[in-house]
């Protein structure tokens, strides 16, 4: 995107992914992802995670502490869609990472905290080629015992 903003990508195979990776559960984000999207993923209600007071718009509900509503509901699937400091603040509570590596610098400013130290990949798709770049999914587990 022109703004900075956002994913500096276009991969539809990537998007489609995403997309059928969140069909299910609860869809958490933080702000700044609230903020660069336009309605609410999969015509149902999104959870942000912030403590601004302002009011959200129609779909999205605050969430003041993220770390706490991924806990309360353990039960369901609550799925993390980011941003950087999200991802940061809750890595310790996923039970799953779904990955898309692609092989490209981007030159990027915010980027998935580190996690190889406590998750083993246990799925890794074939490499996929798409508008000159190449990529993969990957499916990353805590470690046993983690």
């Amino acid at each position: 995107m022109a703004t900075g903003d956002g994913i500096p990508w276009n991969l539809p195979t990537d998007r489609r992914f995403f997309s059928d990776q969140i069909q299910d559960g609860l869809i958490l984000m933080g702000y700044t992802t609230y903020s660069e999207i336009t309605a609410p993923l999969h015509g149902r209600t999104n959870y942000v995670a912030t403590r601004r007071a302002e009011a959200l718009r129609d779909g999205f509900l605050a969430v003041p502490d993220a770390a706490e509503f991924i806990t309360d509901h353990h039960d369901d699937a609550v799925q993390n869609i980011g941003g950087a400091g999200l991802f940061a603040t809750t890595l310790h509570l996923a039970g799953e990472l779904v990955i898309t590596r692609i092989d490209a610098d981007f030159h990027c400013t915010k980027f998935f905290p580190p996690f190889r130290d406590r998750f083993d990949m246990v799925a890794e798709s074939d490499r996929i080629e798409e508008n000159g770049m190449t990529f993969t999914f990957q499916t990353w587990r805590p470690h046993h015992g983690s």
